[in-house]
């Protein structure tokens, strides 16, 4: 499905945000290691999670693909190892059997896990026998992706509890420590101290309250931006987020951008917004579904910048930083990859050669939702594979529309 978007001259709207398919992810899992008896409640309603909870209520062995779900991929293979007598075959789209799961298996077989690769080392697919293992001491790298860690933190409960020490820097840490919250609210204790990890065993089953997306806030702080005049809020959102994203209120107080909370959500005030000043440097190591969204937005905004901590995001749905960089081109901008870990744009510029702009998504939700923003100064800007959006934000088109987008399909 490709979409033509308008933007309007100022965006009036209520959003209700999805609910987070990360903290969705990880509670359904830990219900399922306490036998389905908690409740999740509020799970998001995207194509992520319906992988989750299809593979979930599985009561047999058999063939499990994942589509383009990392999260999925991820925490299944942990899941299935601890399933003693069932033996299920792990799958993904192609892009999926790119992206490495081998830091995870090597730890997950150190714990008594049988694990085999059916094609390249290191990489989907997997056929897990699932088996009785053991807690214990395990050693993991924290520079590949902190899903690995995550997987191993959550089954630790289960099977005796341990310790995981983190080698290297780790990536993505308030996902992490996201981890380390939901399974304390559903009743194991975990402590973390630096690259120490810490579980004790066994879960109590407490009931889970799924919050709203932060991660889906990225482009709404865009479109604010854009249109200073606008009056957007925010519904599910709340000050005091478990979730790194929530890092999106500082990063939009650099652009003038304040986040009003009240017990509905917040409020992005424009009213003292300073668009296009000094250049901005910010370290997205901690926060790296932010970069696509901001990315484009400082660009649009004219305003330079550099973004380190950007070493992840190669394997995500898209190699996201090469996807950027392609389709940035397409709206005029030429961004700099410094280094694996570093990119930039100080305002070079190159000749737009199709009007209106063509953006692919490379089937990456991230990318599809960070550009739709450029409608506002590329009107009739088209998104092609717009329909990448149902991984984590169904009702995202809809919403557009909502706030006063002219969204038509091609």
């Amino acid at each position: 499905m490709n979409l033509q978007l308008t933007a309007p001259k100022q965006a009036r709207a209520t959003i209700k945000l999805p609910t987070s398919k990360s903290l969705s992810n990880r509670a359904l899992l830990i219900a399922a290691l306490c036998g389905g008896e908690p409740q999740v409640m509020r799970p998001a309603l995207c194509d992520d999670t319906a992988v989750m909870v299809k593979a979930l209520a599985r009561n047999e062995g058999g063939d499990i693909n994942v589509g383009a779900a990392g999260t999925a991929m991820r925490f299944l293979t942990a899941y299935f190892a601890t399933r003693e007598g069932e033996t299920v075959t792990l799958d993904g789209m192609e892009r999926m059997r790119q992206r490495p799961i081998g830091p995870l298996v090597d730890a997950l077989r150190s714990l008594g896990a049988r694990i085999e690769y059916l094609g390249e080392e290191g990489y989907p697919p997997l056929r897990i026998h699932g088996t009785t293992l053991h807690g214990g001491d395990v050693v993991m790298p924290g520079g590949v992706s902190s899903q690995f860690v995550s997987a191993v933190m959550m089954i630790m409960p289960a099977i005796g509890g341990g310790t995981i020490q983190i080698t290297g820097d780790i990536v993505s840490m308030p996902y992490i420590l996201m981890t380390s919250a939901v399974m304390r609210d559903m009743g194991a204790p975990v402590d973390i101290r630096d690259n120490h990890i810490s579980i004790q065993q066994g879960y109590t089953g407490n009931d889970y309250m799924v919050e709203g997306d932060w991660s889906a806030a990225a482009p709404w702080y865009a479109l604010a931006a854009l249109l200073p005049q606008s009056s957007i809020t925010l519904e599910g959102l709340s000050a005091d987020s478990i979730q790194g994203d929530a890092h999106l209120v500082d990063l939009g107080q650099r652009l003038g951008i304040a986040s009003l909370f009240d017990a509905h959500g917040l409020t992005l005030d424009t009213s003292h917004f300073i668009g296009c000043c000094c250049s901005c440097f910010a370290d997205m190591s901690a926060t790296p579904d932010l970069v696509p969204s901001w990315a484009v937005l400082l660009c649009l905004l004219e305003r330079s910048f550099r973004m380190t901590g950007v070493r992840t995001l190669h394997l995500k749905e898209s190699n996201r930083v090469e996807a950027l960089r392609e389709e940035l081109s397409r709206l005029g901008y030429i961004l700099k990859i410094e280094s694996e870990d570093a990119i930039s744009w100080y305002g070079e510029r190159c000749p737009v050669t199709q009007e209106p702009p063509v953006i692919d998504p490379h089937g990456d939700h991230r990318l599809a939702m960070a550009f739709a923003p450029a409608a506002v100064r590329f009107p009739g800007l088209i998104i092609k594979d717009a329909d990448v959006v149902t991984k984590s934000y169904p009702a995202y088109w809809r919403h557009l529309e909502q706030c006063g987008f002219t969204v038509t399909t091609l």
